[in-house]
């Protein structure tokens, strides 16, 4: 069963819920296993550009099937091999914080990504908020 609208506006409600309580705005974008937004929820005070970041980062971890930590560390061992892909694919690639794949069983739903956070830790936190809100 593929992801639904309702399922993205849980992932989005579950990461501002979190967020809220941190006191920091941000920006939940949630894309289907092709990479294509299906939702986006911007807080109120999120910084603009947190839209197109979180949308890209979970575009981003929904085509190569791995979380943003682990793509993290492939960009960290492979530089070169990231720095060549916007000339090797059609859309960017955005490595980072608070990106990860939705999965049922062992089927990749889509991918959510988190933007705005304040401080290092709080667009993983909310990342990690919305999949358990999710699983509710």
């Amino acid at each position: 069963m593929p992801l639904t609208l309702q399922d993205a506006q849980t992932v989005i409600a579950g990461a501002h819920e979190r967020a809220a309580k941190l006191a920091a705005p941000v920006t939940v974008a949630v894309v289907d296993e092709g990479g294509h937004l299906q939702a986006l929820g911007r807080m109120n005070g999120a910084p603009p550009l947190s839209a197109q970041i979180a949308q890209v980062k979970a575009a981003s971890v929904a085509l190569f099937r791995r979380d943003g930590a682990v793509l993290r560390k492939m960009q960290e061992t492979s530089p070169d091999f990231f720095a060549q892909l916007d000339h090797a694919v059609r859309v960017p690639i955005l490595v980072g914080a608070g990106a990860v794949l939705i999965v049922r069983g062992d089927t990749v739903l889509g991918a959510l990504a988190v933007s705005g956070g304040t401080v290092p830790g709080q667009d993983d936190e909310c990342a990690e908020a919305a999949l358990a809100a999710l699983a509710d």
